[in-house]
């Protein structure tokens, strides 16, 4: 299991009331990140956290001993997209969202990362009669294609849904959606990045999301986390829903998935290298939980509908009761 961070959350966050930890640059987070065993890449996001300066930002990665896992174009935070960048009927501010996307790849290819991941959080709606829905969704599918297709055979474009946050309804809310999405824009090197919380948020099952992305031909990257299903807490993996998790990894290892898990978790109150230590460690507990299970044992009871004798392994092998 290779594990990683997004690392904007090594530093100051905050949310409507408070916030949380002392600001940081790149380097300190990096350094943060040295101390969390088991952790060995780093998702970092284009371009508030790099400055631009690939040749500068790989230097400190590689010095740091770590690998990049993504580059994370952000869509959002500059005024102009707050209403949201991609759908919007304004065709100036979906080009600058484009170039953010474009620039991003071209600076992933520049430090060596495996691919770039933007969440289109901004994107969507507030009130009803607020968006013209099927340009909507026709203005965000051209920006992607556009997006996508810009250096695509060396650098794929991952894209992740959320069900609300920052609108109270964002555009590419559930797996499917998304899936939609990509066959729309119709450019192969895509793919979905799939949150565990968000799909928890979005009333998904995490495991069915990874066997309907298999099936679709969808490719996918995960971030992990947790939560209370009512909002996005980014919690510590498994620590609120622990059976989701390991049927999750369980179907992440039947699948053969080979990318980063990446903790997209934020620590808000507690100290932020014994988070990011519990989540990792518990990651790596879970999968090695998962790697000792008969899984072809498992699957065969699924075909024969054995559903007894399946509940009686998850409480004797996975709870250990």
């Amino acid at each position: 299991m290779k594990q990683s961070i997004i690392t904007a959350f090594l530093g100051q966050t905050r949310d409507r009331f408070s916030e949380y930890h002392q600001p940081t640059e790149l380097e300190q987070r990096l350094q943060t990140v040295q101390q969390i065993p088991g952790v060995t890449g780093v998702e970092v996001v284009f371009p508030y956290e790099t400055g631009g300066a690939a040749a500068e930002c790989k230097a400190m990665v590689q010095a740091a001993g770590l690998e990049f896992a993504a580059i994370n174009a952000n869509i959002k935070k500059e005024p102009q997209f707050v209403p949201g960048a991609l759908s919007r009927p304004n065709a100036d501010i979906r080009k600058q969202a484009v170039q953010i996307i474009k620039n991003a790849k071209d600076f992933a290819l520049e430090v060596g990362a495996p691919l770039v991941s933007c969440c289109p959080l901004s994107d969507g709606w507030d009130n009803l009669f607020q968006v013209d829905y099927p340009k909507a969704w026709r203005n965000m599918a051209d920006a992607l294609a556009e997006a996508a297709d810009y250096r695509a055979e060396e650098m794929p474009l991952f894209v992740e849904y959320k069900i609300n946050e920052t609108r109270v309804n964002c555009q590419l809310d559930s797996c499917a959606k998304t899936i939609l999405m990509l066959k729309d824009v119709g450019v192969p090197q895509m793919g979905v990045t799939v949150d565990f919380g968000h799909s928890l948020l979005a009333k998904e099952n995490p495991a069915q999301v990874l066997a309907l992305c298999e099936q679709t031909d969808t490719d996918y990257y995960l971030h992990t986390n947790d939560n209370d299903h009512y909002f996005d807490w980014d919690l510590v993996a498994g620590s609120r829903n622990f059976l989701h998790t390991v049927e999750f990894f369980f179907w992440a290892k039947e699948f053969g998935y080979n990318k980063y898990f990446t903790a997209d978790a934020s620590p808000r109150i507690f100290d932020m290298v014994d988070f990011f230590t519990e989540h990792a460690a518990m990651k790596t507990a879970i999968w090695n939980m998962v790697e000792q299970l008969d899984r072809d044992k498992y699957r065969k009871l699924m075909a024969e509908e054995r559903y007894s004798d399946l509940m009686k392994l998850v409480r004797q092998e996975i709870y250990k009761l």
